[in-house]
């Protein structure tokens, strides 16, 4: 567990450096855009691979368990998750509705995710997992509202990319539904 702690500390702190814009702005002066750009991806890089192997032994260890979901909670988290490979998919550069409906796309796909994981993730190492992500990324989003950053423009009307957007969607919803056994562990259908 404390391999997992160490990674999300490491992962989430470093994408938190982002929101203390000073902060960020005189490592940027003191060590260069690109080193800075370096050491940035090399933390987050190492923080990911620390959630990734820590939650893998923590798993493998047997899983600590706080409550048990609801059987009907996996439906409802498969379909969240489609949700959150649209959102996901919305990031594409290409104006979309989309994407100005929800403004920043990447912190609501990073919601929908980490709350659909917490309703069938009744362990405690599922549960710090999701619920970190789910608390950074509420506290993202108000950092970037304070900041007066409001996102992706809004379209009053549909755009192709928005036919891109879903189907990308559905695409990456489908293949991680496939490849979730493999990734990660857990099949999802069956």
């Amino acid at each position: 567990m404390l391999i997992l702690l160490c990674g999300i500390i490491l992962f989430l702190g470093v994408h938190t450096l982002t929101t203390l814009r000073d902060t960020r702005a005189g490592l940027i002066a003191r060590l260069g855009a690109n080193r800075f750009k370096g050491v940035y991806s090399l933390g987050a890089g190492l923080g990911f691979v620390l959630i990734c192997w820590g939650f893998s032994r923590y798993r493998a260890g047997g899983l600590i368990p706080v409550w048990t979901p609801p059987q009907g909670m996996r439906h409802l988290t498969i379909l969240l998750m489609l949700f959150a490979f649209i959102a996901l998919a919305a990031m594409l550069k290409a104006p979309s509705r989309i994407r100005g409906w929800l403004r920043h796309p990447m912190l609501v796909a990073i919601k929908i995710w980490a709350l659909a994981h917490l309703l069938v993730n009744g362990d405690l190492g599922g549960m710090i997992l999701f619920l970190s992500f789910l608390a950074w990324a509420v506290y993202d989003r108000i950092s970037v509202k304070r900041r007066g950053d409001l996102g992706a423009a809004r379209l009053s009307q549909f755009t192709r990319a928005d036919g891109f957007v879903v189907a990308g969607g559905i695409v990456g919803w489908i293949a991680m539904m496939a490849l979730h056994p493999w990734l990660i562990g857990v099949a999802v259908i069956g």
